[in-house]
């Protein structure tokens, strides 16, 4: 069962409160905010300093498709994953802060997962790798 709580990570930079839960790749965990509105997708990472360690957020789309990202107004250095609707990583992308370059998956990807920069590298967790424990899309 998908537990979701609600944490103030996001209140200095957004505002808002998004709900939080723990995503397992392989044998690594990460606690993540799910970004699932428009709101919170376009605003996601913006305006954040740090993020704890092992944490990072989950953005959540109605459906499968291409969704590119940039890092405007982002100063941190990200990497990404791109998730399909099965859970498997389709593709990783490294981003560098307010660059406006695109990162798109080489895929059809319900989910994106951003993460410290190297964070992915780190565990050695590469496209192909499953998700678990992620929150349903819409219909």
């Amino acid at each position: 069962m998908l537990a979701l709580t609600l944490i103030p990570l996001s209140v200095n930079a957004q505002g808002m409160l998004l709900p939080t839960t723990q995503l397992t790749i392989g044998s690594h965990t990460a606690n993540v905010e799910i970004a699932a509105t428009d709101s919170s997708r376009s605003y996601g990472l913006m305006q954040r300093q740090s993020l704890p360690r092992d944490h990072g957020m989950l953005f959540v789309f109605d459906n499968a498709g291409m969704p590119c990202f940039w890092m405007k107004n982002t100063p941190l250095a990200l990497s990404i994953a791109f998730i399909d609707a099965k859970g498997r990583i389709v593709n990783i992308a490294d981003m560098r802060p307010h660059s406006l370059e695109e990162h798109c998956p080489t895929a059809p990807a319900v989910y994106a997962l951003e993460m410290e920069r190297g964070w992915f590298d780190r565990h050695k967790i590469k496209a192909g790798a499953t998700v678990s424990n992620l929150p349903k899309s819409s219909p």
